[in-house]
């Protein structure tokens, strides 16, 4: 079961979080709809390398990451992981369902700072077929990401 490694660590944090099943989906517009939630709200994780190393970029659903601007944010060289890159990567995860959990599998992570301002984000739980909705505040207590404008509007 893919979510648990991460309920776990979300419970051995006395994290909050409700998880919402729905029907499968693969893109991060068609879960917001499948699970009633603002594709603003919904959050989408983005696998790039920042100077060679394997990071995770995290913007709402409607978004679409921005190179330039990520590369600015960090400092560095960005380019897009391709699928085939990442898929060992999570082996506790479906490929493409990975949840914005970088610190879980050892690698940055880079949110887009609209996501910052929101109260909740929600986000794959793992599966094509959950997702996880907690406190902004408490995904950034635990994540830590660098916050900064790394996407534009779809």
């Amino acid at each position: 079961m893919p979510v648990k490694r991460l309920k776990e660590f979300l419970d051995s944090q006395s994290v909050r979080y409700v998880s919402i099943q729905h029907s499968t989906t693969y893109t991060a517009q068609e879960v917001a709809q499948s699970a009633h939630i603002s594709g603003k709200d919904m959050a989408k994780t983005v696998v790039v390398f920042v100077d060679g190393k394997m990071a995770m970029a995290v913007l709402p659903a409607i978004y679409k990451l921005d190179l330039g601007l990520l590369a600015g944010a960090a400092g560095g060289a960005v380019e897009l992981a391709a699928e085939p890159q990442f898929r060992g990567r999570f082996p506790d995860c479906e490929l493409g369902a990975m949840p914005p959990f970088g610190n879980l599998y050892g690698m940055d992570v880079y949110v887009d700072e609209s996501l910052s301002r929101d109260e909740e984000i929600a986000f794959n739980a793992g599966t094509h077929s959950e997702l996880i909705v907690l406190r902004y505040d408490d995904f950034a207590r635990l994540v830590k990401p660098k916050v900064a404008r790394i996407a534009d509007v779809d």
